[in-house]
């Protein structure tokens, strides 16, 4: 049985009917844009959030670009983030004209190492965003004393963590702005493109709502110059309805992990970490092992698909070159770029196929030459 690396369908397939309903409902009212289902669902993650304010914007990107826009990180700014995380988490700094400086990660959890962030604050640094990535939550306390004591802004790239939380907060209310993805592969979908930004205060909000509507309020006075991004209308209605199962697929996720060590992986690849105090909720399930290639290539032949993210880190991007990295300069991200691998991970799992793939693993990496 082939055992696919994400299974969209599987979650999709049981609320087909009510999916259909909420569609037609959408267009038999003639409201496409910013109409009732956009507040409800801003409304809904907002009471997630400890009543945090959230807009609705176009995609996972904008939120990150108007996030930082918001804070008037621009040129001339710095901000620090991660190497290891996906290419629009520093293409939004870019796209304004500021520096992403990258910090390296803790080799357990994948996220920005707190303890290297403040040797790479200058006069020009404006944020920290730290990225919550494949799900586990970055060390937050740490990062919100270090800025609070520098006057620095915390922004959470929360696009893959979305029900996770950090020592009892949930991800995206444990900084002054917070960015949420609700791309179709996301722990909280959408059935295309779609974001949200959580913001600390309402004063952040208004200007959050002014940017994604083209710098104005009210659509007559024009205050400064943003940009045409919106939550569409038919995708707030379906994210509100999988918003009431996401707990639901998160816990599934979380078992699926289970089984995974339960049947033996850790025997073979080093599993992802969970820190003490941090609910995982594995967007993606990252294993590592010297021969991440040869495993990835040997579980297609057993019909099981796995993928490779961020290969390439982006401190070693081409767009980044002017920057001046070299290879070695951050070594912990380069090395889980070339040894971390994807394997099947969603909510409907099973432990019976988490052990398939192990035993696919097990035969694999008993087939890989010893190195040296």
């Amino acid at each position: 049985m082939s055992v696919p690396l994400m299974d969209i369908g599987a979650q999709y397939g049981p609320l087909r009917a009510e999916i259909d309903a909420a569609i037609a409902g959408v267009l038999d009212s003639g409201r496409f844009i910013l109409g009732p289902h956009v507040a409800g669902l801003e409304a809904e993650i907002s009471a997630r959030l400890g009543g945090r304010p959230c807009v609705g914007v176009a995609n996972g990107t904008d939120a990150l670009v108007i996030a930082l826009n918001a804070l008037d990180v621009g040129p001339g700014d710095e901000v620090i983030t991660t190497p290891y995380t996906f290419y629009a988490t520093a293409e939004a700094i870019a796209r304004l004209g500021a520096t992403p400086v990258f910090c390296d990660i803790d080799p357990d959890d994948f996220c920005i190492d707190p303890d290297l962030i403040e040797a790479r604050i200058t006069g020009r640094t404006k944020a920290i965003l730290p990225v919550h990535i494949f799900g586990h939550a970055a060390n937050m306390a740490p990062i919100r004393e270090i800025a609070a004591r520098h006057g620095l802004a915390v922004i959470e790239d929360a696009a893959q963590g979305f029900g996770g939380t950090c020592d009892g907060t949930p991800i995206g209310a444990l900084g002054d702005l917070a960015t949420i993805s609700f791309f179709p592969t996301k722990n909280l979908p959408g059935i295309g493109d779609g974001g949200m930004v959580v913001c600390r205060d309402e004063a952040l909000a208004a200007r959050v709502r002014r940017l994604r509507f083209h710098g104005s309020a009210d659509k007559v006075v024009f205050e400064e110059v943003g940009y045409n991004s919106r939550l569409d209308e038919l995708q707030a209605a379906v994210i509100r309805i999988f918003l009431t199962h996401v707990d639901g697929w998160n816990d599934g996720r979380r078992a699926a992990a289970a089984a995974y060590a339960a049947a033996g992986l850790g025997e073979f690849m080093e599993l992802p970490d969970e820190r003490a105090g941090v609910r995982h909720i594995y967007h993606l399930y990252m294993a590592r092992h010297d021969d991440r290639d040869a495993i990835s290539a040997g579980l297609a032949a057993h019909g099981i698909s796995s993928a490779v993210y961020y290969g390439i880190p982006m401190h070693l991007q081409p767009v980044f070159a002017h920057l001046g990295y070299r290879p070695g300069d951050l070594p912990i991200a380069e090395a889980c770029a070339s040894r971390a691998l994807a394997l099947p991970m969603h909510p409907h799992l099973g432990a019976d196929r988490a052990a398939q793939v192990v035993s696919a693993v097990a035969e694999v990496v008993g087939q890989v030459p010893a190195r040296g």
